[in-house]
């Protein structure tokens, strides 16, 4: 029989929030972890919060209680650490870093029970961690949005912009992701200033197969869709593309020439 691979989920879910993750869904979150048919063995996400504001306000302390609820019905383990007043205050400082490092402790504590860890931070410090992790032979894959250090994203096996994952935040569609008249999230790789046109890639599925970015595979989980210099805003400087560190969202449009993108806007950029 074979062995399923397990995978862990590290999570912190102030970095998340405050760096473009705001409204992730915790669910597809899961289901892109373990689309290759891992297991989740750990899924661990880690929360901050403001101590006296949870005291005074009713409305902010319902609110954590419900985030909390929500993450324990998708068998997520959350640890809450409540925050000094001086670190409410200044939640991205370095009073956060004792968080900070419980994560990074029992990220390196339990990885013996793990194949894959996906990682969820914007600190550049997990350098070391994730350096670590794969002396132990371990995969890890970075998952962000904005702010993002490069050096955090190079380090890792796999980094994956949360922005591009089926379903991961809201997009303002009545259709479903990747079907004709949907609105996604992608990256334009290949552009012809001279003739102002290039195409857009977009992550169409999730599955074990997201290193085959060649769209023509029949293998691919990807999708490319023309773009004209014309769909782009006005106001955005298209001498940046190509780029892969530019996501875009944009309408999916069929006509007699196959897919092409339509009003596609910058979202996250460097």
């Amino acid at each position: 029989m074979k062995r399923s691979n397990k995978v862990g989920i590290y999570i912190d879910a102030v970095d998340v929030t405050m760096n473009g993750g705001f409204g992730l869904r915790y669910d597809i979150l899961r289901k892109f972890a373990t689309r290759d048919g891992c297991m989740a063995s750990r899924m661990n996400v880690y929360l901050g919060y403001d101590q006296k504001r949870s005291q005074e306000d009713q409305n902010y302390r319902q609110k954590t209680s419900r985030f909390c609820e929500v993450l324990r019905d998708f068998e997520y383990k959350v640890i809450e650490r409540p925050l000094s007043e001086h670190q409410s205050e200044d939640i991205d400082g370095a009073d956060k870093s004792v968080l900070e490092m419980e994560m990074a402790c029992d990220i390196i504590s339990q990885a013996h029970q793990m194949d894959r860890i996906i990682l969820l931070t914007n600190q550049e410090s997990y350098v070391y961690v994730i350096n670590a992790l794969q002396n132990m032979g371990k995969r890890v894959e970075l998952i962000g949005f904005d702010n993002m250090p490069s050096r955090l994203k190079k380090v890792s096996d796999l980094f994956v912009s949360g922005y591009t994952i089926p379903g991961l935040l809201p997009i303002k569609t009545p259709y479903e992701w990747g079907t004709v008249g949907s609105r996604v999230r992608g990256v334009c790789y290949d552009f012809t200033h001279s003739d102002g046109y290039g195409f857009l890639r977009y992550l169409n599925k999730m599955d074990e197969h997201l290193w085959i970015t060649d769209s023509r595979s029949p293998d691919s989980p990807y999708k490319t869709v023309f773009a004209h210099v014309s769909q782009f805003e006005s106001d955005f400087d298209s001498s940046f593309l190509p780029s892969r560190d530019l996501i875009f969202e944009f309408d999916l449009i069929k006509n007699e020439k196959g897919l092409v993108a339509q009003d596609i806007v910058l979202i996250s950029a460097p």
